[in-house]
């Protein structure tokens, strides 16, 4: 199957990042993709950087503007796609929310983010609430879908539930960058961490990894100084951990072929869900062990 990460820059004018995805998933389709996943929260700047009530003026319902839109694109070039919006549930109430658009534009299943960060620069608490619909795959004609996001990507725990349910492929839509005032040890020990962790979860589990990451500097517009620089990096990985294509810093559309049915031969030799020993396990239950 061939798939499609759409990496772009988003700014602060919504119908520019709009037309950026929607370029970067005619592309896609014209290079034969019949799955292609956009960055997180892509139809605006990424607002988490401070707490700011005016900012859930963004938010927009499930059937919002962001949904038409790519419904639109996914029937008229007979795609799949995986979108993300923040999702206004009820005033008050929202998430930060995948949508799965099947060939035809019809809606084929939500994920709301689980793992929500609360960290400098990554205010996600305020604006967030906790998904509630938990580790379930998507079913589509291109294959069943594990779709998580972003801060998702970092537990192993999210990755293996997908996979027990029956996902055949880990779908990561994200948003992260680092901090322009780290050293550069720092930043290349981030990405690589970012990098591995990824890697892992297919390894794992013995399942092709889609990760796609926004690209550019994005400032703190509350003048704190929390400005991002976006490192991109969207990858493509196979079920032993192996990249098979990786993009660099800049917009990007990163197209690919992947082999669903190596999950099966992978499977076979390294056997992890045979040996799982889920009579042990019940500690994972608890948040931790020590006094």
């Amino acid at each position: 199957m061939r798939v499609a990460l759409v990496q772009h820059a988003m700014g602060p004018d919504r119908e520019a990042n709009h037309a950026a995805s929607l370029e970067g998933i005619a592309q896609a389709a014209a290079d034969g993709a019949g799955l292609i996943v956009l960055p997180e929260l892509h139809a605006s700047e990424y607002f988490c950087k401070y707490q700011d009530p005016d900012l859930f003026d963004l938010a927009e319902p499930l059937d919002g503007p962001s949904r038409q839109i790519l419904a639109k694109a996914a029937e008229r070039h007979g795609v799949v796609i995986v979108g993300s919006i923040f999702e206004q549930r009820a005033p008050g109430l929202a998430h930060n929310t995948a949508l799965v658009l099947e060939r035809d534009g019809a809606l084929a299943g939500v994920y709301r983010k689980m793992h929500i960060p609360d960290d400098p620069g990554y205010n996600e608490k305020f604006y967030f609430t906790p998904g509630d619909l938990g580790f379930e795959p998507i079913d589509t004609s291109v294959g069943r879908l594990g779709v998580l996001v972003c801060w998702d990507q970092w537990y192993p725990e999210a990755a293996r539930l997908m996979a027990l349910a029956g996902a055949e492929i880990l779908v990561y839509p994200t948003a992260i960058g680092r901090d322009p005032n780290d050293t550069v040890d720092e930043q290349h020990r981030q990405l690589d961490a970012w990098r591995t962790i990824q890697r892992g979860h297919g390894v794992a589990n013995g399942l092709p990894v889609l990760s796609v990451n926004r690209v550019g500097f994005e400032p703190d517009r509350s003048g704190s100084g929390l400005d991002a620089e976006f490192w991109g990096h969207s990858l493509i990985a196979g079920p032993q951990g192996e990249i098979i294509d990786e993009a660099g810093t800049e917009a990007e559309v990163l197209v690919a072929d992947i082999d669903l049915a190596r999950s099966e031969t992978v499977r076979r030799i390294w056997p992890f869900l045979r040996d799982r020993r889920i009579d042990a396990y019940a500690d994972l239950l608890k948040r931790y062990r020590g006094a």
